[in-house]
């Protein structure tokens, strides 16, 4: 059976079966459901062109492993991603996961930001009910198109009992991967999402989810995160390192009423002479800075290459600049101190 309503959220819904879990996909744009020129355009194609009805029609072996429902909450190509969509969503997520007759959520999402997603709502969702999220690196198009297969698997693990408390997962290319760890690594290949070197958590295979790992910090309904009456968030911005860098884009930063600076350091997140002063008259103003890695690996170690404790820095420990971006959104909406904050970062 095949039902869509009028309304906000246009709803699909494929095979009802009391057997089976209820899952909702939220789609929101992306490659996934973008079209190109030819089925042999994988690049310079269009993004989110395909609503999620026809997402959910073309992949009929959903039938088999939930009842799925579907809504289109955006239609944007994931670079357009902004913290006001990541509100929007994260509602909608809660919502949802507090019916009793929702078992899973899915979220169709673009390659680009979808990590910086992931991680947020690993931060804000306030259930240990699987949301699991999912994009494609070729549109639905092309001749090899990974979107079908990779939808599969993503509404498969949302409704098995496997990934309940195990916080957003992404799950991409066979793999199950955590929204804390994950990152795209390669612009354009299928096996772009990775967790180089803490790991991914397991494998979807033979219609069932085999997992080995998963992760130490806490998330979802374990976190002091609540969006649920919030309309923005605080203005963090991220400064990146490179040789001859200078102070420009920190003062522009502060000018234009950032609360937070994530500075994304070369090596281990060391601070240049001519940008070390303008950082420091920044946390003097009132602005948090953390000290990030532009390397995409390791611990930031705290009153390593600064002395973080004398000049009241903050450090990103694993997280890469682009996710302690979010996190320090995140904890300016509790706290002004940089030791609670600190302790966020170790913790989550």
């Amino acid at each position: 059976m095949f039902i869509v309503a009028a309304g906000a959220h246009a709803e699909a819904v494929v095979s009802v079966s009391p057997r089976l879990a209820n899952v909702s996909i939220l789609a929101t744009g992306g490659t996934i459901a973008g079209t190109g020129a030819t089925s042999t355009t994988t690049v310079g194609y269009t993004a989110a062109t395909v609503g999620v009805q026809n997402l959910i029609k073309a992949v009929p072996e959903l039938a088999k492993v939930a009842n799925v429902t579907g809504e289109q909450v955006f239609q944007i190509a994931s670079e357009n991603m902004s913290n006001e969509h990541w509100l929007v969503l994260a509602k909608r997520v809660n919502v949802l996961l507090a019916q009793a007759n929702v078992d899973g959520v899915v979220i169709t999402h673009g390659t680009d930001t979808l990590e910086e997603t992931a991680y947020f709502l690993n931060l804000v969702v306030k259930s240990r009910k699987p949301v699991v999220l999912v994009g494609a690196m070729r549109p639905s198009t092309a001749l090899s198109a990974d979107g079908p297969i990779n939808l599969y698997n993503a509404v498969l693990l949302a409704a098995s009992v496997e990934a309940a408390g195990k916080g957003v997962l992404v799950a991409m290319n066979d793999q199950i991967q955590a929204a804390r760890d994950i990152t795209k690594t390669n612009t354009s290949t299928l096996d772009s999402f990775r967790t180089p070197e803490l790991g991914m958590l397991g494998y979807i295979q033979g219609g069932k989810p085999f997992f080995y790992r998963q992760s130490s910090r806490r998330h979802t309904q374990d976190t002091e995160f609540d969006v649920s009456a919030l309309a923005s968030l605080p203005q963090v911005d991220i400064v990146y390192g490179h040789a001859n860098v200078g102070p420009a884009a920190v003062d522009a930063f502060v000018a234009a009423g950032a609360r937070g600076i994530i500075h994304a350091g070369v090596g281990n997140g060391s601070l240049a002479a001519k940008v070390k002063p303008a950082l420091t008259s920044a946390r003097q103003k009132g602005v948090l800075v953390v000290r990030a890695s532009r390397v995409g690996q390791g611990i930031v170690a705290r009153n390593g290459e600064a002395n973080d404790d004398e000049l009241d820095f903050v450090v990103a420990d694993t997280l890469n600049p682009q996710k302690a971006r979010i996190l320090l959104m995140l904890a300016l909406t509790k706290t002004d101190s940089s030791k609670d904050i600190q302790r966020m970062f170790y913790t989550y």
